[in-house]
């Protein structure tokens, strides 16, 4: 299944994480960035995320995940495209994904933005993109 050729591809872990994908999609639309959205769990759909990660075009993925947040890693093993983790807060007030996503292993980048802050890792997204 090919997928358009968009800028950024936003990926969140769960369907309770739509109202922080809905904040990230509406800065890259503001700012004229083409995306698109898409929930797939790294735990409970590894091939389809495989899938996903493999026949996308986009230039750089956004995930989004709360309590143990391993799409933003799973995603970064991947591929070699830059990667922006956003931590959901969850049972302990986003902690636990914002350290998962911010302690990845040595040779998996991932760059971590606030708890809930989508719309910081739009803009990083949009800056990234404007490195030529």
């Amino acid at each position: 299944m090919a997928h358009h050729m968009v800028e950024v591809a936003i990926l969140a872990g769960s369907a309770s994480d739509s109202p922080v994908v809905e904040r990230t999609a509406a800065v890259l639309k503001e700012n004229g960035i083409s995306y698109e959205a898409r929930i797939i769990s790294a735990h409970r759909e590894p091939d389809a995320l495989d899938e996903f990660v493999r026949s996308s075009g986009c230039k750089v993925f956004i995930t989004i995940a709360g309590l143990s947040a391993a799409l933003p890693g799973i995603v970064a093993s991947k591929t070699s495209r830059p990667v922006i983790g956003v931590p959901v807060s969850g049972k302990l007030m986003g902690f636990d994904a914002l350290l998962s996503i911010a302690q990845m292993p040595k040779g998996v980048p991932v760059a971590c933005v606030g708890i809930d802050n989508g719309e910081n890792a739009a803009l990083l997204a949009i800056r990234i993109l404007s490195i030529k």
